[in-house]
């Protein structure tokens, strides 16, 4: 799929998409809990759909019905096979509790997803019963986990650290120590709100957490909340978004005084909390006159793209300033960018915020790929419009 945006400010008034974080937690653990689960509002992307296929794989089933899912947990045995697609949530939050439920299972993917990191959560969980076949996906894991201290360090993906808070209630309980600093630690609080809402309560340690043996008990019916990630995008275009929760654990929900923050005389961003943000943040820098500094983003190359050359090639690409750090981006606007082409890169935060870009360059911006917005918000583009944006979409035969 090629989008091409014409210049043009975006204006109005657009309701919040679910959380894609949120619906990933809600979703596992009414498939664990003791009966079935109204999961509202109903709601699709790449992502959600993939842990909807995997659910299978821990003996839940799902239906559509009016308003939204219903989770049936224990509808068969587990199916011993978890297609994750491209979503990293799906396959590091099912590693630990398909090992929690002891049956053999075997995990694919595609994409990047097979070159994104497992080996701290690997490592923890073969110490603790489970054996696997292979490194990178596709593989198969064994065994049945056990309880006890497990370690994991805080700096590689929170994701390890959410996937085996939600397991260890189901083998007995644990702790997990930290043995780095807690990076992305909004997506751990995440975590712990959600067992809650499920009738687990997590406590927080020194240096990491505990976590009680317990059998999680439905809510009955859970709606899950809006996605300031995605929300971020239009934020900064300057249009207002509802259904979003000001309170929220959401990291991203750091989006406005990190805008904010853009206005200032020096200009340097620490993102290790939000890097989610990094590529919308980097676009609107493209923008802004002066030079911008963003640094604490090492995780971002192994994302769905190596986040930090895309954005770097595509603010050139654009006709922008910037320069590649290890953990970081330099960008410097003199003048604003003419526009250009830009390739997605499989990405779905760098369509989108090439897309929003272009709403300022002063020529149009076509972007490759732009497909990949489907991963998290496969409605963009129709809400783009509705707020005024100038795109066109074109479908090509092969788009996935």
């Amino acid at each position: 799929m090629i989008a091409r945006v014409r210049p043009g400010a975006l204006s109005g008034r657009v309701e919040a998409i679910v959380s894609k974080s949120a619906a990933h937690r809600a979703l596992m653990l009414s498939a664990l809990s003791d009966g079935p689960t109204h999961i509202s509002p109903e709601a699709h992307s790449d992502d959600i759909d993939a842990t909807l296929s995997c659910l299978p794989a821990l003996g839940a089933s799902h239906e559509t019905v009016p308003g939204g899912f219903l989770i049936k947990p224990g509808a068969f045995p587990p199916c011993g096979a978890a297609d994750c697609r491209e979503s990293g949530s799906t396959l590091r939050f099912l590693i630990p509790l398909a090992a929690a439920l002891g049956v053999p299972t075997r995990f694919a993917g595609r994409g990047r997803l097979p070159e994104r990191p497992l080996g701290p959560l690997v490592e923890a969980l073969a110490a603790h019963g489970c054996a696997f076949d292979g490194e990178k996906l596709p593989f198969t894991l064994s065994g049945r986990l056990t309880g006890g201290d497990f370690r994991l360090p805080g700096d590689v993906s929170s994701q390890f650290i959410t996937g085996l808070l939600m397991a260890l209630p189901l083998v007995g309980g644990g702790r997990i120590h930290l043995t780095t600093p807690l990076e992305s630690a909004g997506y751990v609080r995440m975590t712990v709100s959600a067992m809650a809402r499920f009738g687990v309560r997590v406590l927080e340690n020194v240096d990491g957490w505990t976590v009680p043996a317990a059998r999680y008990r439905s809510p009955g019916a859970l709606a899950v909340e809006g996605d300031w990630s995605n929300a971020a995008f239009f934020l900064a275009a300057g249009a207002q978004v509802d259904g979003l929760d000001e309170d929220s654990a959401q990291p991203d929900r750091a989006i406005r005084a990190m805008l904010a923050a853009l206005n200032a005389e020096r200009r340097e961003l620490d993102v290790r909390e939000t890097p989610d943000l990094l590529p919308i943040l980097a676009a609107v820098a493209a923008l802004t006159p002066g030079e911008t500094r963003f640094s604490g983003a090492a995780r971002l190359r192994i994302k769905e793209s190596d986040r930090l050359r895309a954005m770097a090639e595509g603010i050139r690409a654009i006709g922008g300033d910037c320069d590649e750090l290890a953990d970081g981006l330099i960008v410097r606007c003199a003048r604003m960018p003419e526009g250009g082409t830009v390739d997605a890169a499989g990405d779905h935060r760098i369509a989108m915020a090439f897309a929003i870009a272009g709403t300022r360059c002063r020529g149009p911006v076509t972007i490759l790929g732009a497909e990949a917005v489907n991963k998290s918000y496969p409605t963009f583009f129709e809400d783009f419009n509705r707020l005024g944006g100038d795109s066109d979409v074109i479908q090509l035969w092969d788009d996935r």
